[in-house]
């Protein structure tokens, strides 16, 4: 009697350490099943709200400024853009040789007189009519970034020539033809400066012009 009872015993022992091996099991089960359904909840909305947000701004952040400031700059530029027209521009020349100077200076000034915002970039064409032909001059180098002129603004530009003091009747100058930046479209003006150029047999030409603004802008 006392065995069958020890057995009977263990057998209710064993199946007690089995249910709650089997409650435990489903209670971890379950206690862990929340964190896992919401791990992802939580990652989701991590990369969703924050992550995009964050490129987004960062993308708007790069995007706006530039985007604004190109199209700002378009804009104002594209008021400006299209090139300043031989007939828009009103050119005179005068002389800016100063006294004690080695080389003469003759100063020729292009006015906008188009009613609209233009644009000059670079160097103006310029020739000399002489006795032997004509003289063209050859450019400084000088770096020559646009110049917008709006309507009545004007620019300004050097030509740089040798002085004849020779003694000697040298190449007698005639006239000044000017080409605006870009143009086809030629003035001819009275040249004010020396009447002559030293006769010389160097390659070249001894007569040089900058490019725009590199004898003063004014208004």
């Amino acid at each position: 009697m006392r065995v069958r009872k020890l057995t009977l015993a263990a057998m209710a022992l064993a199946a007690g350490l089995s249910l709650t091996a089997c409650q435990n099991d489903d209670g971890t089960d379950e206690t862990s099943a929340p964190p896992a359904a919401s791990a992802p909840s939580s990652s989701d909305g991590g990369s969703g709200s924050t992550g995009s947000d964050q490129a987004g701004g960062q993308d708007s952040a790069g995007k706006t400024p530039n985007g604004t400031g190109g199209a700002n700059g378009t804009g104002e530029d594209g008021e400006a853009a299209a090139k300043c027209r031989t007939d828009e521009l009103e050119i005179t020349a005068t002389d800016a040789t100063v006294g004690g100077d080695t080389e003469g200076t003759v100063a020729v000034d292009l006015k906008n007189g188009g009613g609209r915002a233009c644009t000059l970039a670079g160097y103006a064409g310029v020739d000399l009519t002489t006795n032997t032909g004509t003289l063209s001059a050859e450019r400084t180098g000088e770096q020559a970034p646009p110049i917008v002129l709006k309507d009545g603004e004007n620019v300004t530009f050097g030509i740089t020539y040798p002085i004849n003091d020779t003694g000697g009747s040298g190449v007698r100058i005639t006239g000044l033809v000017v080409t605006p930046p870009n143009e086809t479209k030629s003035v001819t003006l009275d040249w004010p400066g020396g009447a002559s150029l030293p006769a010389s047999d160097s390659p070249g030409s001894p007569v040089k012009v900058g490019p725009m603004g590199s004898a003063g802008q004014g208004g």
